[in-house]
């Protein structure tokens, strides 16, 4: 599969070497993307869509720290609960600070 002459791959081998796990969903824009990795970090798959939302409606920095405490907390009955916790609280000191 390599080209002897210059030592390169061919690019249709390398793209046969790297799975992709498609799962017959179809996202198209970036806020997708970010929610679909918060369901997944949070072991939260069944309320996906929920993280869809958040993706989309609130600010990135808000849910990245959140997401950021929920990863430093290592005994966490459930992830998802924390990170909804977390977020309303960060919502709470940010309207209280205004």
């Amino acid at each position: 599969m390599t080209d002897t002459k210059r030592g390169f791959t061919k690019i249709a081998s390398v793209l046969a070497n790297f799975g992709l796990q498609d799962k017959g969903g179809y996202i198209t824009q970036e806020f997708q993307d970010y929610g679909y990795r918060l369901a997944v970090a949070l072991d939260d798959l069944p309320h996906k869509s929920l993280y869809i939302k958040m993706a989309k409606t609130n600010d990135r920095t808000l849910l990245q720290e959140a997401l950021a405490f929920v990863s430093d907390a290592q005994h966490a009955k459930s992830k998802a609960r924390l990170f909804m916790w977390k977020v309303r609280e960060l919502k709470k000191t940010k309207v209280q600070s205004k």
